[in-house]
């Protein structure tokens, strides 16, 4: 069974860093890209970052220079997926939830219906 489970989240003062993993398993992901989302309260979930299967990175905006996605597919049976965060905002406050999908299309990685699986999401906090 594919599943998807993030950990690293937690609480950080206003300009600390953070680094959240995500370990996919039951399938091999390694034709996948992998991305990163996140829903503040309130608020629509929206798209962080991703790693395609081919290596290349794509950000938003908001996380451009200062949040850094990578992943590690060497081994077949399971890939994990990170995401360096610094410089952190009281306003990067959210749950973070990792996906993958089949797609490697840049437009369609930057919205949610480019990927099959997610995760069940770990919180962080921004302190100001």
């Amino acid at each position: 069974q594919e599943q998807l489970v993030e950990s690293g989240g937690g609480l950080v003062q206003d300009g600390g860093s953070l680094r959240l993993s995500c370990a996919a398993s039951g399938r091999t992901f390694n034709s996948y890209a992998m991305g990163w989302f996140r829903q503040a309260p309130g608020k629509e979930r929206e798209f962080v970052a991703a790693v395609t299967s081919g290596g290349s990175t794509v950000y938003a905006d908001a996380v451009r220079g200062r949040f850094t996605a990578s992943r590690d597919s060497r081994d077949n049976a399971r890939n994990v997926l990170y995401l360096q965060m610094n410089s952190l905002k009281p306003e990067d406050t959210a749950v973070y939830t990792c996906s993958a999908g089949r797609t490697n299309h840049i437009a369609t990685l930057r919205t949610a219906r480019g990927y099959s699986y997610w995760g069940q999401g770990t919180q962080v906090t921004v302190s100001s």
